[in-house]
């Protein structure tokens, strides 16, 4: 059996009103990405293949981790979704303003049930995000291989929507409790893909890390 280990990265820039501003790790975001891999070392964990998205979050993650990046394979199939042109998007054709943290879950599901609807695109259509991440996926999926990838959380719920067919609501759901640095295992046998493990982040189970348990 294979296994796909997708690692969200640790906390970026959530007062950013842009994808380059957000595109860094905090402090804290890379605290949580050493911790996690810390605890990876500890139990053992060993990978045939390292891949990461080509975002700069994506390799301030691996390196926190302790990983030689020279040695991972960038693979931009692994870059999240341009929410805040999507975001732009919806206010300007349904008059939805960009929220703060607080109305976040409710600006989610609206955001891709339209850009599902094909009302409204970013950089690209949900279907051509939905087609790439989807061939990555596939394409890391390798009976026998284990691999681990660091990417964001759309990447991951648009990997777990293939798998579990879910539909775009549902999507939204599985995308907004994504913690940062959260581990998330897909098991491999034959062609068949099974979700073995959600949003796992033990490295910040100690009671003194609590506060470092973040989705934004």
């Amino acid at each position: 059996m294979g296994e796909i280990v997708l690692v969200r990265h640790g906390q970026a820039n959530s007062e950013a009103k842009e994808e380059d501003g957000y595109d860094r790790l905090t402090d804290l975001g890379r605290q949580q990405s050493a911790w996690l891999g810390e605890w990876l070392a500890a139990q053992g964990e060993r990978f045939d293949t390292h891949l990461a998205g080509g975002l700069r979050r994506h390799r301030e993650t691996a390196e926190a981790m302790g990983l030689d990046f020279s040695r991972v394979h960038v693979d931009p199939r692994f870059d999240e979704m341009d929410y805040f042109n999507l975001g732009k998007a919806l206010e300007e054709t349904h008059g939805v303003p960009f929220p703060d943290a607080e109305a976040f879950a409710d600006h989610v599901p609206k955001v891709m049930e339209a850009w599902h609807r094909a009302e409204i695109r970013g950089n690209e259509t949900f279907d051509a995000f939905e087609s790439r991440v989807t061939e990555a996926l596939i394409d890391a999926a390798q009976e026998g291989r284990r691999v681990l990838a660091v990417t964001s959380g759309g990447v991951i719920a648009m990997a777990l929507r293939h798998i579990l067919r879910l539909d775009p609501t549902r999507f939204a759901h599985i995308l907004m409790p994504i913690r940062n640095s959260s581990i998330h295992r897909v098991h491999v046998r034959g062609r068949q893909m099974i979700l073995a493990g959600f949003n796992a982040t033990p490295h910040l189970d100690p009671p003194d890390r609590a506060t470092a348990r973040t989705t934004f």
